[in-house]
């Protein structure tokens, strides 16, 4: 960790962090200060693409979970530095945040960019985009919220695609029922550049929360 991710922690930690102890139910009109909607970010490395998609839509709050100390120092030095106050950075386990700390309807969007593809066979239950973990977000997703992920791992891509599709609670955007193309909202990721330099292919996929086939009310 940098001098300068360092310093913004201990500034900021208290004015823009979020330290996820499922201890407590947020109210996001509270955390932010508003009632713009709310995007929720899993993942998202040294921050650089969260804080220019805060930067490039002002209106929408942006909720980024990630566990990596040096990127969340990065992400509020970014959002310093470029008055980027749509931003809050969350320390810990997304699906605690999820299931214990956010009402029921608080999120407009769920961004998943270039997740860990666990490539290794023994190790694709570790992948996040499985249904249980859908059903979860499915209880904190309001209807019409948007779903987004990214991979540069085509069978973790494939494998999204089924269990997105299959899911009751949510639709694919595209009438052709594949991937989307990468929409302009989305800047190029650092992974995803690294990812296209091996000669990976980059797929998005959006699909929306729809109002029928709500999942049991446990979650995952």
């Amino acid at each position: 960790m940098t001098a300068g991710q360092a310093d913004a922690l201990q500034r900021l930690w208290a004015k823009w962090g979020l330290d996820i102890d499922g201890q407590r139910l947020i109210d996001p009109a509270e955390l932010f200060g508003n009632d713009n909607p709310v995007y929720l970010e899993i993942g998202f490395g040294m921050g650089e693409t969260t804080a220019r998609m805060a930067a490039e839509d002002p209106t929408t709050n942006i909720l980024a979970a990630d566990v990596h100390t040096p990127g969340q120092g990065n992400l509020l030095n970014l959002a310093d530095h470029n008055n980027l106050t749509n931003i809050r950075v969350a320390n810990g386990d997304a699906i605690i945040l999820l299931r214990e700390m956010l009402p029921p309807s608080a999120l407009q969007g769920l961004r998943v960019y270039f997740p860990d593809p666990w490539p290794k066979k023994r190790h694709h239950k570790r992948r996040l985009i499985q249904p249980e973990f859908l059903d979860l977000a499915a209880t904190r997703l309001a209807p019409g919220a948007i779903v987004h992920c990214a991979t540069d791992w085509e069978p973790y891509a494939e494998q999204m695609l089924d269990v997105l599709t299959a899911h009751p609670a949510f639709e694919n955007t595209q009438e052709d029922g594949g991937f989307a193309p990468r929409p302009q909202f989305r800047p190029q990721t650092r992974f995803e550049s690294q990812g296209l330099e091996k000669g990976h292919v980059v797929n998005d996929l959006l699909f929306r929360r729809v109002q029928h086939g709500d999942p049991p009310p446990t979650g995952a």
